[in-house]
């Protein structure tokens, strides 16, 4: 359980601070896009931002089913 905890906490820590290290690095970013949903659409976003938080979402949902996947064995 504690190892699982740990594991959690260190993975939060790294995405988090890859989520500063992007609001830090699009400052001057211009090239904007709106990301459609089904039902609504976003506002203008910088597309690195669209990027960047699609990669730390992944990570961050990629590590979390491994944990799930040690806490059946």
């Amino acid at each position: 359980m504690i190892f699982e905890f740990k594991k959690f906490l260190f993975i939060a820590s790294i995405n988090l601070s890859f989520f500063f290290i992007l609001l830090i690095g699009i400052q001057n970013s211009s090239n904007k896009a709106k990301v459609n949903f089904v039902v609504n659409e976003t506002i203008e976003l910088p597309v690195s931002f669209i990027i960047g938080t699609s990669f730390i979402s992944g990570s961050l949902l990629g590590s979390l089913i491994t944990i799930n996947f040690l806490k059946e064995r």
